[in-house]
């Protein structure tokens, strides 16, 4: 029986990541303009609120995704100049860049959570209503963000798996690239939400 080859669309694969990338720019906008209202109308809560952030943790996991953007880059040209195992380590340090950031968040979270600092709790009913506000705000972007980080983290295992089998190579590389697109978004959402909630003046 003759198998039906189906053509590959790399300039469609890609112009619908594009488009989905657009879409979640549009999410994570309307959450952003959201907390700029909350923290116009709640300018001393919102600021007293961001001093129990750790601003130490904070700038080392945007160092942390900020390597990751480039190691994953840089797998591309690999891919490009037919080097397998560059490609292989580039990518396996993007993905331990991402263990890295989620161990952080893990510990960051905890902590939060250890003292009660987060929506729901007896603590939080006693704090003012700004409080409450950005601490709300915090817990759903950066989990929205840490969603996004994991779904790109595990397109990214995909990728590698594929590299190391050469069903990715310099002639076809559309997943890795798309992967590599969507990871930027993953960075530069957390460019934006590391000086919004943790360098709050």
């Amino acid at each position: 029986m003759n198998q039906i080859s189906i053509p590959r669309d790399d300039e469609g694969a890609k112009l619908g990541m594009w488009i989905f990338i657009f879409t979640e720019i549009l999410l994570f906008g309307g959450l952003f303009l959201v907390y700029a209202v909350m923290r116009q109308r709640n300018p001393d809560d919102f600021h007293h609120a961001s001093q129990q952030l750790n601003t130490f943790i904070g700038a080392l996991n945007t160092v942390v995704l900020l390597a990751s953007s480039m190691s994953i880059a840089m797998s591309i040209s690999a891919v490009q100049k037919k080097d397998k195992r560059m490609a292989t380590i580039l990518i396996s340090i993007t993905l331990l860049c991402a263990v890295i950031f989620l161990v952080n968040k893990y510990f960051e979270w905890g902590h939060k959570i250890s003292i009660s600092l987060y929506p729901g709790t007896d603590l939080m009913k006693e704090l003012s209503h700004g409080y409450v506000l950005f601490f709300s705000l915090y817990f759903f972007m950066t989990g929205l963000h840490m969603l996004h980080l994991v779904v790109g983290a595990v397109i990214l295992i995909v990728a590698l798996v594929k590299v190391r089998m050469g069903l990715i190579n310099e002639g076809s590389y559309m997943l890795l690239e798309n992967g590599a697109l969507y990871w930027h978004l993953v960075d530069l959402i957390w460019i934006f939400l590391f000086p919004l909630l943790y360098l709050v003046t």
